[in-house]
């Protein structure tokens, strides 16, 4: 199994945006398909996309990446801010010379890739 790192990106960057709003990871799934179709890729299976999300964004909250926003930064109890852990995945994805090879190195260790001790050892090696 190998994650869509793009959508990944997306829900961790809706995670940095500023409080007060519900997470929604069903709608950015939407907005990153139409904009991959408006790239010229394939429109992929929306209930399955729509789907992926939910499970990311279940993974990314249960890894450490990201913990529920305190209220005091407009936590609602349905939204989120990236831990330590969760800005060094962002940065890993995000782009610049050692984009491809991040996710090169993610990939090859499958699912277990944002386990937090495998990832916590890829990113310390990266």
């Amino acid at each position: 199994m190998t994650y869509d790192w793009d959508l990944m990106l997306r829900l961790l960057r809706e995670a940095q945006k500023s409080g007060n709003e519900s997470f929604a990871p069903r709608q950015y799934a939407d907005e990153h398909a139409l904009a991959a179709e408006e790239a010229g890729q394939p429109m992929p299976n929306m209930d399955s996309l729509k789907a992926e999300a939910q499970n990311y964004e279940s993974m990314l909250f249960e890894g450490g990446f990201m913990v529920t926003r305190p209220e005091e930064q407009g936590g609602n109890g349905e939204n989120f801010v990236l831990t330590d852990r969760g800005v060094r995945l962002m940065e890993m994805l995000e782009g610049g010379a050692g984009r491809t090879e991040n996710r090169r190195r993610l990939d090859e260790k499958g699912e277990a890739a944002l386990t937090p001790e495998v990832f916590d050892d890829l990113a310390a090696a990266g």
